[in-house]
């Protein structure tokens, strides 16, 4: 995929600076000069020279740093842990893509050429490397000004097409819930109708916050979220978060025998499958360590639906690449993001192209198994991959 150098160069200016500024604002907060980058003195500083609560030491005896105990001081009002956390993923984002990006632009074609690999996730999702280029952050500000730097030839437009809420649907279909089946058959807000059923409101009643709730809860339950993990997404106490999990079960009957199902399989088989047949080992699902068994639990629940999502993508991916040349069109496949992929077409063929995309890429699934709601595909037309996205 093409890079416009000089956008990069300017966000690497841009985030230098600001960098700058919010390390000279943490100096300020915490009274003292130290190494951002080191856990060990930004422990030291936070829980001994501010003495600020949580503070817990690892096996290596320094105090614990990560996102989730700084999300714990910033939910408390202390200014310095947003400060943090801000600082840290600037710094991510710079030296990860504006900085290391430049690179790896390749000086014949002024592109970057990632490699995929089919067999490094478990789940048997492709692990884009050298450089990774599915985790530059979608939903934040800076994320998409990164994206910007990704750009069309002359004459060409960026297409992305992308699966709309596919685990989500593959959860449906997997146990066989009926509510939700007909909510996406229907094209309903899956997340306002959730809320409505687990908050016992009628769809008027649905505010922002009750579909936040919801949406978080959608999407964690295939992670096989925890009244803890809720309660931090949606910053409530872990007795309402908990009472939230049960009343959504008490609503989706199906999902929590679909859960319970794959776990007992597992610790029965010591794999999984995907819709197809492919199987995923699970380790660990019979340990006798606690959180060791508990993240395999979690796995059994979410490989069989994020490996069957991975598995209708990559049968997509055949199926729109042979169609492309069977019209004999002179758009190309760029990049695999997970549920996303991102072509290149010349402008006059950006209307077909799209169309033909969309309907390979719905139908991807095998004529033998058929997903009972249908997939649905957004796509996009831009210069850049922030437009098309």
């Amino acid at each position: 995929i093409k890079i416009n150098l000089s956008i990069l160069n300017s966000l690497s200016q841009e985030f230098e600076s600001r960098l700058s500024k919010l390390k000279d604002k943490i100096y300020e907060l915490s009274g003292a000069v130290f190494n951002l980058a080191s856990p060990k003195q930004l422990g030291e500083v936070l829980f001994e020279k501010m003495n600020l609560p949580g503070g817990k030491k690892t096996k290596s005896g320094t105090y614990g740093t990560s996102i989730s105990i700084l999300e714990e001081l910033s939910s408390n009002g202390f200014e310095i842990a947003d400060n943090i956390i801000e600082w840290r993923g600037l710094a991510k984002l710079k030296s990860t893509y504006t900085d290391a990006l430049q690179d790896s632009i390749n000086q014949k074609t002024g592109r970057v050429h990632t490699s995929f690999s089919m067999a490094a996730a478990s789940t048997g999702r492709l692990a884009s490397t050298n450089p990774n280029l599915q985790n530059i952050p979608v939903r934040t500000i800076d994320g998409k000004r990164i994206r910007s730097a990704f750009v069309s030839n002359h004459g060409f437009k960026l297409l992305s097409a992308d699966y709309s809420q596919i685990e989500l649907r593959l959860v449906a279909h997997a146990s066989k819930e009926e509510t939700m089946i007909q909510a996406f058959k229907e094209s309903k807000d899956i997340h306002a109708e959730t809320a409505a059923q687990v908050f016992n409101l009628s769809l008027n009643d649905i505010d922002d916050e009750s579909r936040r709730k919801a949406k978080a809860i959608n999407f964690g339950i295939i992670y096989g979220i925890s009244p803890f993990g809720l309660s931090r997404q949606i910053n409530s106490s872990q007795s309402e978060a908990k009472y939230i999990i049960e009343s959504y079960f008490n609503k989706f009957p199906g999902i929590k025998s679909y859960m319970l199902e794959m776990k007992n399989f597992a610790k029965e088989h010591g794999f999984v499958e995907t819709f197809f047949g492919r199987k995923i080992p699970i380790k660990g699902i019979n340990s006798k360590n606690f959180s060791e068994r508990g993240f395999a639990e979690r796995q059994a629940i979410n490989a069989p639906i994020q490996g069957s999502a991975a598995d209708i993508i990559k049968r997509a991916m055949i199926r729109v690449n042979n169609r492309l040349k069977i019209e004999n069109l002179k758009t190309t496949m760029l990049l695999q993001v997970h549920d996303e992929l991102i072509f290149e077409c010349p402008e006059e063929e950006t209307h077909i192209s799209r169309q033909i995309i969309k309907n390979e890429m719905e139908n991807a699934h095998l004529p033998k198994y058929k997903i009972s709601i249908p997939l649905l595909v957004e796509s996009d037309v831009g210069n850049t991959w922030s437009e098309a996205h």
